[in-house]
C-alpha cells in the first residue's frame, strides 16, 4: 500500500461524503421540509418515511449486486455505473422549486439517489482489504471516514459562504434566491464534487482480479449463488450477531443524519446560516474523531472499539436531549460527533476481518441488507413518535433505543482474537 493508493482510496471518501452532506442531512432535506413542503415538522415526517422506502429497496438489491461482483472479481466497472448514476441524479435537485408541486419528485428522486449511493458505499467498502494489508484495515477505513468528514466542512463552508451567503443575504457568487435559486444551484455544486474527486480512486487503486466468467455469467451465477452466501455465515463465528448489531445501531445513526438537521432547525429554531454552522462543527469533530482512532482499532481491536464508541454515544446523546440552549447543543454535539466517525470506520473493518476473502462483495451485500432491512424503524420511528406528540425531541430520543440494544449485542459476540 503506497501514499497513492491510500490518499486515492480516501478521496473516494472524500467525494462521496458530499452527498450524505449536502443533500441527505443539511441542506436539501431543510430546504425540502421548509420551502416544499411547507411544514417542518410535517414535512420531515415525509422525508423520513421516503429515506425508509428507499431503504426496503437497497436492502433486497444490495446482496445481490454485492454477489455478481463477488463472481465478476473487478468492483469498478459496476461502482462507476452508480457513481454517474448518484451524481445525474443529486444535480437534477436544481430544479426542484419551492413549491408544493415538487414534493412528490423531490421525495422519488431524493428516494433514487439513495440507492444508487448506497450502492456506491457497499461496492466501494469491499475494496477495503485489497488496498489494506490486513494489519491496516482499521487504520486504511479510519482515514477515509476522517476524509469523508473533513470533505464536508469544506463542502458546507463552500456552500455557506458562496451560495447561501454568512449574515448576509446571498453568497459571495451573488446567486440570486428567488426560487432558491442558490440553494438549488448547490445541489450541482454537489454532483461536480462528486465527480471531480472520485477520480483518484478509479486512476490509481487497485482492483480485483478479473475472473474467467463473462459477464452475463457472473449475473446468472451471483444470483444462485447468493442462497449459498446467505447459508455460510452459519459457518462464520460471530458474524451474524454482528450483522444484526451493527444494523441496529447503524440505523441509529443514519437516522441521526437524515433528520439531525431538521431538529436543529425546528426545535431549536436554528437558521440555515446557523444549521450550516453546526453542521461544520459536527463534521469536524467528527473527522477529528476517525482520524486521531483510525489506530486504536488495530491495536485494540474493532469489537472493543465499537463498544467504547456506542458508549459514549448513548451517554452524549441522552444529555444532547435536554439541551435548549443553541451553543450548549453545538458544544455537546461536538464531543458526541467524536465518536461517530470511529464505530462506522470500526464496524467496515470489523465485517472485512470477519469475512472470507472471497465472500467480501457478498457480506458486505448482507451488511447493507440488514442494515436496510430494518432501515425504515429509524426513519418511521422517529417520523410517528413526532407526528404522534408534536415533539421532534421524543422523535430523537428514539435513536438512543437502537444504539442501546446494538451495543448489547455486540458486546455478546465472541469472535476472538479476529475481531
Amino acid at each position: 500500500m503506497t501514499k497513492k493508493v491510500l490518499i486515492s482510496w480516501a478521496a473516494f471518501d472524500w467525494a462521496n461524503s458530499v452527498i450524505n452532506t449536502l443533500v441527505f442531512t443539511f441542506v436539501f432535506s431543510i430546504y425540502f421540509s421548509r420551502s416544499i413542503y411547507g411544514d417542518e415538522v410535517s414535512g420531515s415526517a415525509a422525508w423520513s418515511f421516503a429515506m425508509g422506502c428507499a431503504g426496503v429497496v437497497v436492502a433486497l438489491l444490495s446482496p445481490v449486486v454485492g454477489s455478481i461482483v463477488d463472481h465478476m472479481g473487478p468492483r469498478k466497472p459496476l461502482l462507476k455505473l452508480f457513481v454517474i448514476v448518484c451524481i445525474l441524479l443529486t444535480s437534477s435537485l436544481f430544479l426542484m422549486k419551492p413549491d408544493p408541486v415538487y414534493i412528490t419528485a423531490s421525495l422519488i428522486i431524493a428516494a433514487c439517489i439513495v440507492v444508487s449511493f448506497e450502492l456506491v458505499q457497499n461496492i466501494y467498502s469491499s475494496t477495503l482489504p485489497i488496498v489494506a494489508p490486513p494489519e491496516k484495515l482499521g487504520f486504511v477505513s479510519g482515514i477515509g471516514w476522517g476524509a469523508g468528514y473533513i470533505s464536508g466542512i469544506v463542502s458546507l463552508g463552500i456552500v455557506l459562504f458562496l451560495f447561501v451567503g454568512f449574515e448576509q443575504p446571498t453568497g459571495l457568487l451573488n446567486i440570486a434566491t428567488d426560487e432558491a435559486l442558490n440553494i438549488r444551484a448547490a445541489m450541482i455544486f454537489a454532483g461536480a464534487w462528486f465527480a471531480v474527486f472520485a477520480i483518484p480512486f478509479f486512476l490509481f487503486c487497485p482492483d480485483a482480479p478479473k475472473t474467467q466468467i463473462a459477464a452475463g455469467q457472473a449475473v446468472s451465477q451471483g444470483l444462485s449463488g447468493l442462497w449459498d452466501v446467505v447459508k455460510s455465515t452459519r459457518q462464520v463465528p460471530g458474524l451474524i450477531r454482528f450483522l444484526v448489531a451493527a444494523a441496529l445501531y447503524r440505523d441509529g445513526l443514519v437516522t441521526l443524519f437524515a433528520v439531525g438537521g431538521l431538529y436543529a432547525a425546528g426545535t431549536l429554531n436554528m437558521t440555515m446560516s446557523d444549521v450550516m454552522i453546526f453542521a461544520i462543527a459536527m463534521n469536524l469533530a467528527g473527522g477529528i474523531g476517525a482520524i486521531a482512532m483510525a489506530h486504536m482499532d488495530d491495536r485494540l481491536g474493532s469489537q472493543r472499539t465499537i463498544v467504547l464508541c456506542l458508549t459514549m454515544l448513548i451517554m452524549l446523546g441522552g444529555v444532547l436531549l435536554l439541551l435548549d440552549g443553541k451553543m450548549e447543543f453545538i458544544a455537546v454535539a461536538c464531543l458526541l460527533g467524536l465518536f461517530v466517525g470511529p464505530v462506522q470506520a470500526a464496524s467496515r473493518a470489523m465485517l472485512v476481518r470477519l469475512s472470507p476473502p472471497e465472500k467480501i462483495g457478498s457480506y458486505f451485500g448482507l451488511y447493507a441488507l440488514t442494515g436496510k432491512s430494518v432501515a425504515f424503524l429509524g426513519p418511521f420511528a422517529f417520523a410517528s413518535v413526532t407526528a404522534i406528540t408534536d415533539s421532534q425531541r421524543l422523535g430523537m430520543a428514539t435513536i438512543l433505543c437502537f444504539w442501546a440494544v446494538g451495543l448489547f449485542l455486540v458486546c455478546s459476540i465472541r469472535a476472538g482474537k479476529k475481531a
